[in-house]
């Protein structure tokens, strides 16, 4: 996969994570998914808590803005003002651009289709399931209760295309805006992986 990065956006419980980490595996390239947050927050100052918290969710809580309030209260300059969100997004930004510049790699979330949306030696990816086999993935990892579990899916998938909408203005899992859709529920992880590292060969060499 010389000279190829692949992006892979995914839904809640779909199995994006383990598909990035295997197929990272496989083309024997570096994996960044929780490894971002680790960057982010060396880079930001930001507690990694906060930056796993809000690095792909909209959050528009009270506590959310009296803390902004708080944080940027007397600053002079107009770069203090932006949301304590922008921030963290803008410096993820710097960072998927920084990784990419590196080489080839798998970035697991974070708008990196978007945001490497100018390069011709990147793969975008998104993993979609159906509900069933999301709520069975989360329940087996402990990730939520059975109770819970659609609620919590289905929120989360919004607060992530929410984000994406507001930091790009397009339409998360729409899929004009990538290379490649897999329902994981359909193919399984080992089948999705494979496909993927398929479309990557079956890529024209950047020019």
């Amino acid at each position: 996969m010389q000279g190829k990065i692949v992006t892979i956006s995914r839904q809640c419980g779909s199995g994006g994570h383990s598909i990035g980490s295997e197929l990272a595996k496989r083309l024997d390239v570096p994996f960044y998914d929780k490894e971002i947050i680790e960057m982010a927050a060396k880079e930001s100052g930001f507690q990694q808590e906060f930056i796993e918290e809000t690095g792909e969710h909209m959050n528009s809580s009270l506590l959310f803005n009296i803390a902004r309030h708080v944080a940027y209260a007397g600053r002079g300059n107009y770069e203090d003002y932006q949301p304590l969100q922008d921030q963290l997004y803008f410096t993820q930004v710097k960072i998927v651009k920084e990784l990419a510049v590196k080489g080839p790699c798998v970035i697991v979330g974070r708008c990196a289709d978007y945001i490497l949306r100018n390069r011709n030696d990147v793969l975008n990816v998104f993993i979609h399931a159906d509900m069933e086999y999301k709520k069975n993935r989360c329940l087996e990892r402990g990730q939520f209760s059975g109770e819970d579990a659609e609620d919590m899916i289905r929120r989360k998938d919004k607060l992530r295309a929410d984000h994406y909408r507001y930091y790009t203005d397009e339409k998360w899992g729409t899929s004009t805006n990538y290379h490649l859709c897999l329902d994981s529920s359909v193919f399984g992880i080992e089948k999705c992986v494979s496909m993927i590292k398929d479309a990557c060969k079956g890529m024209y060499p950047a020019s």
